[in-house]
């Protein structure tokens, strides 16, 4: 009874469900999407480099591959620092 009523007058149980399964994936992916910054030091001269992302592991693997222009010459890093952020703009002014 209670599915019918989400739904509305015109819907089913079955539409209902669909719905409340739609709006539960799009909450878990607005959640899911944390941003980190984080601080990395160079194993070859000791530098650091700061950066933010949406994915640390990626991002990680970018870095000592020697994909990012900025550190390709630096590799191999070591994750220094971490923290997690539920906005771009928050992680944005912490890399700051």
């Amino acid at each position: 009874a209670s599915l019918n009523l989400i739904a509305g007058e015109r819907g089913s149980p079955v539409r209902a469900a669909r719905m409340i399964r739609l709006q539960c994936a799009k909450l878990d992916s607005l959640f899911a999407k944390m941003y980190t910054v984080y601080i990395l030091q160079s194993l070859k001269d000791g530098r650091t480099y700061i950066g933010y992302t949406n994915n640390l592991e990626r991002r990680l693997n970018e870095h000592n591959s020697g994909k990012s222009k900025s550190t390709k010459y630096r590799v191999p890093f070591k994750l220094l620092f971490k923290e997690e952020f539920q906005t771009k703009r928050d992680a944005e002014k912490r890399e700051i």
